[in-house]
């Protein structure tokens, strides 16, 4: 089976939530150490993918003043499978890795390894916590075609959408990704929730 390289990567950053339980604050710009969350993310992988994009349904123009392609959900409203969706269409590459942009962290061998464990259509990744499908490498072709169909259906989860296809799931033992859902966990992660850009 061939492995990709990083020209045939693009890192897609699901950033479209509306984050309520932290009272609408537009988690991608929410600032660890002097960084915005969104940034993190672009900058974490260097040399193991090519272009970046964006699932994002708001302040488009904050994006562009950094230079980060954003594309917006085509079916409002249906949760992480709208970014999902949005990003397959949108990506020019043959796989897209996605990660949620209120993950707390990941592994540095996130992306070697689930590109060198990979089943045909991708893999994704499962942590202390259990399966974590946003964190995952996605054939894009599949998913294109697959994400229209589970919409069709009006079926949303995206681990269903995952047991469609011919996934490998990955087991990062000893680790938590985390996720920056509740005021807890942005002081967990030393973040100030006033603190977006």
């Amino acid at each position: 089976m061939h492995t990709p390289s990083p020209e045939e990567l693009t890192l897609g950053l699901i950033a479209g939530g509306r984050a309520s339980r932290l009272g609408g604050v537009d988690k991608a710009w929410l600032m660890r150490g002097g960084v915005p969350q969104v940034l993190r993310w672009t900058r974490r992988f260097p040399g193991e993918h090519g272009a970046v994009l964006v699932s994002a349904n708001r302040d488009r123009e904050r994006y562009a003043a950094h230079d980060l392609a954003v594309v917006a959900d085509r079916h409002p409203d249906l949760g992480p499978i709208g970014g999902l969706d949005a990003l397959a269409q949108a990506c020019a590459t043959p796989w897209l890795l996605t990660l949620p942009v209120d993950l707390v962290g990941v592994n540095d061998c996130l992306v070697r390894t689930l590109v060198s464990t990979r089943d045909a259509d991708g893999a994704f990744g499962r942590d202390d916590d259990g399966v974590q499908p946003l964190v995952a490498l996605w054939r894009v072709d599949a998913l294109r075609s697959a994400s229209a169909e589970a919409i069709s259906r009006g079926e949303t989860a995206i681990h269903r959408l995952q047991a469609t296809l011919r996934m490998a799931e990955v087991a990062f033992t000893g680790f938590r990704f985390g996720n920056l859902n509740t005021p807890d966990d942005l002081r967990a992660a030393g973040i100030d929730p006033e603190s977006t850009t």
